[in-house]
């Protein structure tokens, strides 16, 4: 072995060794005691508690009974314990069912469509190559910064869309965002590599086969994301019911129980109106208790829909890792 290759093997050697105790420092560093460890658990177990036991409080409230919730306030054991605000809210009957149906009809397809068309827009905003890009970019930063207006958005649909009382009414105005596309199209720039779109491109994919079965497979942390969001917009969605539906068919779970509760609300302040009888009506009304049943009604399903966006933002972190 020649002078100058033991010089490169020793220089070689040196900055193995020089990575490795940079690494070890760095470890170190980067090590906390147990003690910390221990800290930083209580703190993140007392702040986990703070955010649930909130809602915990409100089912229970929502199971106390009204005139034992008026005579001792808010309790986290209740004196008595009463269904009479669920009762009362099943008592609509099949109007719960079919606001639930048509409800999680809207979300359902409110946000597959929601997601097709923000992921195709976002991706040919994050390609450099396509040459409508700048001037598309425009098209959606300019509903972010000024808006037509309700009276303007009613014209177009009922007058031009024709979509009043039909389900559509539910689900287009929310399925395009300005700002989703952003964030997604931010996501794509940042999490698709080039070197994988050339690659796919050399082995003969066209765009939709690229699309559909290599960008969305890696780009499933940031989709969820987006239909998460697309998926509580559409759950909790209320005002554009009252816009533009008159048909009770299609009156969704929000803005039934928004009308419950404005019901009760007409009949407490208005039961000296209507006689003996109504002030006693009126008097057993759960007032209180059933906007915590309203609460608990309208947020636990949703509340299921987590566990399921939860895993694909574990699967996708290390979906499509290049090595450069």
């Amino acid at each position: 072995m020649s002078v100058s290759k033991l010089k490169q093997y020793w220089m070689e050697r040196k900055q193995e060794k020089l990575l490795r105790n940079m690494e070890d420092q760095q470890s170190e560093y980067n090590k906390k005691k147990k003690s910390t460890n221990v800290l930083f658990n209580v703190i993140l177990t007392i702040l986990s508690l703070l955010s649930v036991i909130p809602f915990i409080f409100v089912i229970i409230i929502s199971f106390t009974d009204e005139e034992a919730l008026a005579m001792n306030g808010y309790r986290f054991i209740p004196e008595k314990r009463s269904l009479y605000a669920y009762e009362y809210i099943v008592s609509a009957g099949e109007n719960i069912l079919r606001s639930y149906g048509v409800t999680i009809l809207v979300t359902v397809v409110g946000t597959l469509i929601g997601l097709l068309l923000t992921g195709t827009y976002a991706y040919a905003l994050s390609r450099k190559t396509y040459a409508f890009r700048s001037f598309f970019t425009k098209v959606i930063t300019v509903p972010m910064l000024f808006s037509g207006g309700m009276i303007a958005n009613h014209l177009v649909m009922t007058k031009v869309l024709m979509l009043k009382n039909t389900i559509w009414a539910l689900i287009l105005p929310l399925c395009m965002n300005s700002f989703n596309v952003i964030v997604l199209r931010t996501f794509f720039k940042t999490s698709i590599p080039d070197s994988v779109v050339e690659s796919a491109k050399i082995d003969g994919a066209s765009e939709w086969k690229l699309f559909f079965r290599i960008v969305i497979p890696m780009a499933m942390p940031g989709l969820a994301t987006i239909g998460l969001f697309l998926t509580l917009g559409y759950w909790n969605d209320w005002f554009n019911a009252l816009m533009y539906i008159d048909n009770k068919d299609w009156i969704p779970l929000q803005f039934l129980l928004m009308q419950i509760q404005n019901s009760i609300d007409w009949l407490a302040s208005n039961k000296s109106m209507m006689g003996v009888d109504g002030i006693q009506a009126a008097a057993n009304l759960p007032k209180e208790t059933i906007k915590m049943a309203i609460v608990v009604i309208s947020t636990l399903p949703i509340i299921f829909a987590y566990p399921f966006f939860q895993r694909y933002f574990v699967n996708g972190l290390t979906i499509g890792a290049v090595k450069e």
